[in-house]
């Protein structure tokens, strides 16, 4: 097992994960003998290499030291582990999530009373089998096609630290395959939960965005909501069981406390949300991606909505990192129809899916606001334009600005938008000469927030 741990941890930490050992017995004393050492073994361990505690992600939670930047960093990271793990069709599908759920049940009804009410554990029961019913087919489906992957398997904040500025996993399952070998948004289900729950939603709204940008999971998020109440279910009976064991009256009754919100969260995530489609459109410059990305942790079911951003599409389209800038050919008008066209394919599988979609494109002629705008209308949810508009002096400055952006818009750019964006006379205009959280205030009035 010990040498289990080591192969399923060097995926992704081969530089924490140093070597498995013998303990011996020498001379009547116990010392770490060498892997190659002809001593019969008293016990094998994991040598592994320290790291700071304080680089831990829960613990740079804790100290209000998480940023944007780094969680997408860590987004970016749990993508690249899933994309390169083992593929495998013996476990996940139906068959897990729903042993999953029967396992949560038991366990919660083990602890009925406190801090788990019966008729609470009943509800979770209900709703979980009502929603698993409904997603039984794309569960499977995501089995059949490559889905259900050798994964991390405990993918919260106390097993990711920060080396170099890189995140790292680490302490992944290597003792049961039935928790490892899972559905990859259930995996990156258990730390949206857990940056949740632990109040930044923020921060896991930057995971989910990014997450979804680097692996183009769109059409199957109608099981994300079933994930993220199976891993607060299983949070709950497992703080719980914590309380138990607890000698000190005051954590006693917190962990019972955090227990009791973990089942109403696990609940919670499977009540249906009406999605809603907004659309923010704009000069360069005017602060659109900032906008979306601040709204988007305030919108629809957790950990918020999906932000679809042109500038994003356009670069996955011609398959180059974000940041590297494209050639003007790629700016023709049959080039931007392919990605407002795009946009509006992610809009309406993101609704259908339950989710809330936030479009973010200059959205500068009356063709792509009507395309938009009916995404909407077909899939019967409300529809709002957001329009940001602003001096040309202060566009351009912040142009001049940027660096290490997804944009390719220059001051030139600029200019010619200028001469060929019109104003959409029926969508909501904001004042983009604001700061951003002017913005956000204002947007968030108009959105009803």
């Amino acid at each position: 097992m010990c040498e289990q741990e080591l192969t399923v941890n060097r995926r992704s930490a081969p530089e924490l994960y140093l070597d498995v050992r013998p303990i011996i017995r020498d001379q009547g004393a116990l010392r770490l003998g060498a892997p190659t050492e002809r001593c019969e073994p008293l016990d094998w361990v994991v040598v592994m290499r320290r790291f700071q505690q304080n680089s831990l992600l829960k613990n740079l939670c804790q100290a209000g030291r998480l940023t944007q930047p780094l969680m997408r960093l860590v987004a970016e990271a749990v993508a690249r582990f899933h994309g390169d793990a083992e593929i495998t069709t013996e476990f996940g599908g139906e068959r897990e999530i729903r042993s999953v759920i029967e396992g949560n049940a038991a366990l919660l009804t083990a602890k009925v009373g406190k801090p788990f009410p019966p008729e609470r554990i009943s509800e979770y029961e209900r709703e979980a089998r009502g929603a698993l019913a409904r997603r039984a087919e794309a569960l499977e489906e995501r089995r059949r096609t490559g889905h259900v992957r050798r994964c991390h398997g405990d993918l919260h904040l106390n097993n990711i630290f920060v080396r170099d500025q890189e995140p790292v996993l680490f302490d992944a399952i290597e003792f049961n395959d039935h928790f490892a070998c899972i559905d990859v948004l259930y995996d990156l289900a258990f730390l949206l939960m857990d940056l949740d729950q632990n109040g930044v939603r923020n921060h896991a709204n930057t995971v989910f965005n990014r997450y979804l940008e680097r692996s183009d999971e769109h059409q199957w998020l109608a099981a994300m909501p079933l994930f993220l109440s199976c891993r607060a279910a299983v949070r709950a009976h497992t703080t719980a069981a914590k309380a138990e064991t607890c000698k000190d009256a005051a954590l006693k009754r917190s962990f019972l406390e955090e227990a009791s919100e973990l089942l109403d969260r696990a609940i919670d995530d499977l009540v249906d949300r009406a999605p809603r489609l907004v659309a923010i459109g704009g000069l360069s410059g005017t602060g659109k991606s900032t906008l979306a990305y601040a709204l988007a942790p305030l919108l629809g079911a957790c950990p918020g909505a999906v932000v679809i951003r042109s500038d994003v599409i356009r670069k996955t389209l011609f398959g180059v990192e974000e940041t590297t800038r494209l050639p003007q050919s790629a700016y023709t008008r049959e080039m931007s129809n392919r990605v407002y066209d795009r946009i509006a394919e992610i809009a309406s599988t993101t609704l259908a899916s339950g989710y809330t979609a936030i479009a973010d494109a200059v959205f500068g002629h009356d063709s792509e606001r009507d395309q938009i705008a009916q995404v909407a209308q077909e899939r019967g949810t409300s529809f709002h334009g957001l329009w940001l508009a602003g001096p040309q002096a202060t566009l351009e400055k912040r142009i001049a600005a940027r660096s290490g952006d997804a944009s390719d818009a220059t001051r030139d750019v600029l200019r010619a938008q200028l001469g060929f964006v019109t104003v959409p006379p029926t969508w909501t205009h904001v004042n983009a000469a604001s700061s951003a959280a002017e913005s956000l205030a204002a947007s968030r009035q108009m959105l009803g927030l």
